[in-house]
């Protein structure tokens, strides 16, 4: 990677311009929805009662400017790298000597998804933890998502960012930390391991860190109930919902168009998501992860007009199915109900040393759902590691 010349870190504020804001509530008010299909329910995509109640919270009830303010209050920096804006997060502890966290979050998803652990892991002795456990969080956007825009380049693989975030962590000063990440950033924080294993202490994932989509009926009898479960649950995904990734992976510059011209197709886009990987999935996602958070993470994507440019950086610019090398680096796995890591088909290409399996509360946003258990599993592993 050849990084670029300017290693400049400048503080970032958020001032979205009053005119895109009003903008948005113009398009929100002039949604056209079809006629609700047969059913109308979430088998064919979203109840149109239930879309149209959030474009309606979104365009009369929502406060940017007040989300702005509370967003501007945390430490927030851009730096370009191999000639990308990367936007990032970076909070520093209290506490002497506290261990670098550097979290990677994931699509539809945002560095929105972490701000609940900032204070935990920074001042764990304020929530239940030690001063030992004590942690510097390192939040970067992924190349084309939110405040990481526009998109300078392609070739973004997951090893290509690895490397942006190994040189993101030398800017702040850091040789030695932890990564940790959840859907892409599943796959990413190993990659910051393989590229780098001096460096890495540990990696930390919520979810699979491989894709298991074709498991062998040789394999399958060493699998347990639980294991076999997953394997049923990625074939029914593979089945029902691969649509999403194919469109994605193909055509983002298209699905791109629609999502950058209308809040209703971005909104719908993802909440389809939230609803499918939150659980328990008969709950609606808003009682779950919050209507307001759904509604902020929209209104990151709306401004930045980044629903495009993350489908390419997320699904266009990787190859799927590959066995990835071992790093030797120290790895755990949280396993909650939606997820479907199955360890004995991970540990050839990671050294996993600590394995949760959580099969009654959680989803794929971890951060969001079961913030004080993904916590929890870190300081355990961050001790682990010390021990």
């Amino acid at each position: 990677m050849t990084t670029s010349p300017d290693t400049t870190i400048t503080r970032f504020h958020i001032n979205v311009p009053q005119v895109q804001i009003d903008d948005l509530t113009s398009r929100l008010r002039a949604t056209r929805l079809p006629t609700p299909l047969p059913g109308d329910d979430w088998s064919t995509g979203i109840p149109s009662g239930y879309l149209q109640e959030f474009l309606h919270a979104w365009a009369e009830d929502f406060d940017w400017r007040s989300v702005e303010a509370q967003l501007n209050e945390i430490p927030q920096f851009t730096t370009n790298i191999d000639d990308q804006r990367i936007h990032f997060i970076h909070v520093r502890s209290t506490v002497a000597n506290a261990t670098p966290l550097l979290l990677t979050h994931g699509w539809p998803g945002s560095f929105l998804e972490f701000l609940g652990l900032i204070g935990p892991l920074t001042d764990p002795e304020s929530h239940g933890g030690s001063k030992e456990d004590a942690m510097d969080v390192i939040i970067p956007s992924l190349p084309g998502f939110g405040f990481s825009t526009p998109l300078a380049s392609s070739g973004w693989s997951t090893a290509r960012i690895a490397g942006t975030w190994l040189e993101l962590m030398d800017r702040l000063g850091y040789h030695r930390f932890l990564v940790q990440g959840g859907d892409l950033g599943a796959i990413i924080a190993p990659e910051v391991a393989r590229a780098a294993p001096e460096r890495v202490i540990g990696v930390h994932v919520n979810g699979a860190l491989g894709f298991c989509a074709n498991v062998s009926e040789n394999a399958k009898v060493a699998l347990d109930a639980v294991e076999l479960d997953r394997v049923e649950r990625i074939t029914r995904f593979m089945h029902g919902e691969f649509g999403y990734i194919a469109i994605q992976s193909t055509r983002p510059g298209l699905v791109g168009v629609a999502l950058s011209d209308s809040p209703a197709a971005q909104l719908a886009w993802m909440l389809d998501k939230f609803r499918a990987w939150t659980w328990p999935v008969k709950t609606a996602p808003d009682e779950i992860i919050g209507r307001a958070w759904i509604l902020t993470n929209a209104s990151l994507y709306w401004f930045t007009a980044s629903g495009g440019s993350s489908a390419y950086v997320g699904y266009a610019q990787n190859s799927w199915g590959t066995t990835p090398v071992n790093s030797g680096v120290p790895t755990a796995a949280i396993q909650f109900a939606h997820d479907v890591g199955i360890r004995s088909l991970c540990e050839e290409s990671n050294t996993i040393v600590r394995w949760q399996d959580i099969n009654d509360q959680g989803g794929h946003f971890a951060a969001l759902e079961e913030p004080e258990l993904l916590v929890n599993d870190l300081r355990g592993f961050l001790q682990e590691l010390r021990a």
